[in-house]
């Protein structure tokens, strides 16, 4: 038998043991004393519930506010590292009011293999297409199909714009011709 029906039991045997005005109020008293006990067990599981509302509120808020500090500190980095290129242009600029385009040329092809040094230092890779790959639909879109006699069909034959990977991941398609 189960513990509770054992103390019913054992009170309905004392009870009927006891003289017939008793009966009736120790039960009573009981009764009263067993409700008492599961309301404040109530009351501390409600209390225990709503703390752990609270703690876990506290931690999303806690999570939302890391995570946009992460992502700020993350851009700063990268703005940071691209002010030196933004320099190097303002010089190629003021530089071409006053030289030759020879050395314009020259000037701004530095500036952009710098450019592209600082942007590879951050994950960021050049898809490699050439005319005549397989054209692959994951890396590729297909702006225009054209007809070639050189190239075989379903292989790329122009790049219109490149693309580019971040960490792996494709960022953009590089956009292509593929013959047909």
């Amino acid at each position: 038998m189960t513990e509770r029906k054992q103390s019913k039991q054992r009170a309905a045997t004392s009870s009927q043991q006891a003289s017939p005005g008793q009966a009736p109020a120790a039960e009573a008293v009981a009764g009263h004393d067993d409700l008492a006990a599961l309301a404040a067990e109530r009351d501390q599981y409600l209390d225990h519930l709503q703390r752990l509302k609270a703690e876990f509120e506290n931690y999303r808020k806690r999570v939302q506010r890391d995570t946009e500090a992460l992502r700020l500190r993350a851009a700063e980095g990268v703005v940071e590292s691209l002010l030196p290129v933004m320099d190097n242009m303002q010089r190629a600029l003021d530089a071409a009011e006053r030289h030759e385009e020879g050395q314009l040329v020259q000037g701004v092809e530095l500036v952009a293999a710098q450019f592209q040094s600082v942007l590879s230092s951050h994950g960021l890779e050049e898809l490699m297409v050439e005319p005549g790959t397989p054209f692959d639909p994951n890396l590729h879109e297909a702006v225009l199909t054209q007809e070639s006699a050189e190239i075989d069909e379903g292989c790329v034959s122009r790049v219109l714009e490149r693309g580019y990977q971040l960490h792996g991941r494709l960022l953009r398609p590089a956009k292509v011709i593929v013959v047909a």
